[in-house]
């Protein structure tokens, strides 16, 4: 059984997710109706991968007795000014993502829990990835500036990303 702060933190993080899931979808939605297509592949991926984190946690609390405490998911941003705006955005994301992640590990230390702490090395990883992934985008973005066949490359190059 997890202790309680444990369990609500990592609940807590379920929320952190969605809504991580959510911005992304957003995003994709964003740059569909700008004609970025490759960019909203990109982000529709993300968006994937992020509601896959939120069901990995789910799926642990489940597996450790826990119970599920769902919240209401934040209505996330609609539009950005530029393709790296949105970028920055989702890089700025991530980071904060991963001081959630970090406040969780410290607990699952903190409490000794340590099929938790365990448990959540994976993510840890996972965000070293994440803000690498998000920090190439941004710096490629800033590398063309508003050179439209830069931008037209780029597009191209995120719409070639893999589930």
């Amino acid at each position: 059984m997890i202790e309680k702060a444990m369990l609500k933190a990592l609940n807590e993080q379920i929320n952190e997710e969605l809504f991580s899931s959510y911005l992304y979808l957003s995003m994709s939605a964003w740059f569909e109706g700008q004609n970025w297509k490759g960019f909203a592949k990109w982000m529709a991926i993300q968006s994937k991968e992020e509601y896959g984190h939120a069901m990995k946690i789910y799926k642990y609390i489940l597996e450790r007795g826990g119970e599920i405490d769902l919240k209401a998911i934040a209505v996330p941003q609609k539009e950005w000014k530029s393709p790296l705006a949105a970028f920055e955005d989702a890089y700025k994301h991530e980071q904060h993502i991963t001081d959630c992640i970090n406040k969780l590990t410290d607990l699952a230390v903190k409490n000794k829990d340590h099929a938790t702490n365990i448990f959540l090395h994976w993510f840890v990883g996972e965000q070293v990835e994440e803000e690498a992934n998000a920090t190439e985008m941004v710096e490629k973005l800033k590398l063309v500036g508003d050179f439209k066949g830069g931008l037209f490359m780029l597009d191209h190059e995120a719409g070639s990303r893999h589930d």
